[in-house]
């Protein structure tokens, strides 16, 4: 198993940020408390046999293979070797031994067709860079009759992202963030292109208020990579025009203040598709 991926450009960026987080990415509840939900929602079964999409550091992975036992198997792929470290020492902790980690583009996968009864994707699908293509692929893994569940944004979610969407417009920049699945209707459609059907899209609603610093420091700048666009849109900024705009972002977020601070909306869907079974073989 290669420790190495040839990468282009943009998904290098992903897996190097990812890398960086990797060594805290686990100190939030937050980002396991969707896993947990994520796995809930999917209902997976004794003997299973599950692939994790951009594992990260493992958690939908792991809770899967509780589920599955050991007559099942549980695969995560990320691109970031950082983060499958991290999965690594968890599963070697806890001496599971239904559940491997393989370095991989989840846009390039060679696993044999009708290999998976459930493929899974929590935290990153947005993060693809052809939405419909992957669903396609991911589609061809998995076995007649499997399942598809991933989860998604509301465009409504984090602040941060829907006030710089609103600067850049100022400036004819199209800041797309979660919008891709920002609807019920477009995840709906989204799986619905892939060739999925009994499609059923989970809203959960949650979220807080957090404080302006807090809020400003969503501000990502042109240097951080932007979900499914390369290169980030805000890099067709001058240095003078990012200044400006990173000062009217704050500005917008100032506006926003109330007494308990600003609501950070993160509205999540949890997608779930399936793979139709042909009757007529």
């Amino acid at each position: 198993m290669s420790d190495q991926l040839i990468l282009n450009e943009y998904k290098q960026q992903i897996a190097d940020l990812y890398s960086r987080r990797s060594q805290t990415y686990d100190d939030s509840d937050w980002h396991p408390r969707i896993a947990h939900r994520l796995v809930e929602h999917a209902r997976i079964s004794s003997g299973q046999h599950v692939l994790d999409i951009a594992t990260g550091t493992g958690m939908a992975a792991i809770e899967a293979a509780q589920f599955v036992g050991s007559e099942g198997r549980v695969v995560g792929v990320d691109i970031s070797n950082g983060m499958l470290e991290q999965a690594r020492r968890k599963v070697e902790a806890l001496g599971f031994r239904n559940i491997e980690f393989q370095l991989a583009d989840a846009e390039a996968l060679d696993f044999p067709e009708n290999n998976f009864d459930v493929v899974l994707c929590s935290s990153a699908f947005i993060w693809m860079s052809d939405l419909n293509a992957a669903l396609r692929l991911w589609h061809r893994l998995l076995k007649p009759g499997g399942l598809i569940g991933f989860h998604a944004f509301a465009e409504t979610a984090f602040v941060g992202g829907v006030v710089a969407q609103k600067v850049a417009e100022k400036y004819g920049i199209s800041y797309a963030m979660s919008k891709p699945t920002g609807t019920i209707e477009k995840c709906h459609d989204l799986l619905a292109a892939g060739g999925f059907e009994a499609i059923e899209i989970n809203p959960e609603q949650d979220g807080g208020y957090i404080s302006l610093e807090q809020a400003k420091r969503m501000w990502a700048g042109s240097e951080h990579p932007a979900p499914g666009q390369f290169p980030n849109p805000l890099s067709q900024l001058s240095s003078e025009q990012l200044e400006q705009a990173k000062a009217e972002f704050e500005a917008e977020l100032e506006a926003l203040v109330t007494e308990q601070g600003i609501w950070n909306d993160v509205t999540i869907f949890f997608a779930f598709g399936r793979k139709p079974i042909d009757h007529s073989s």
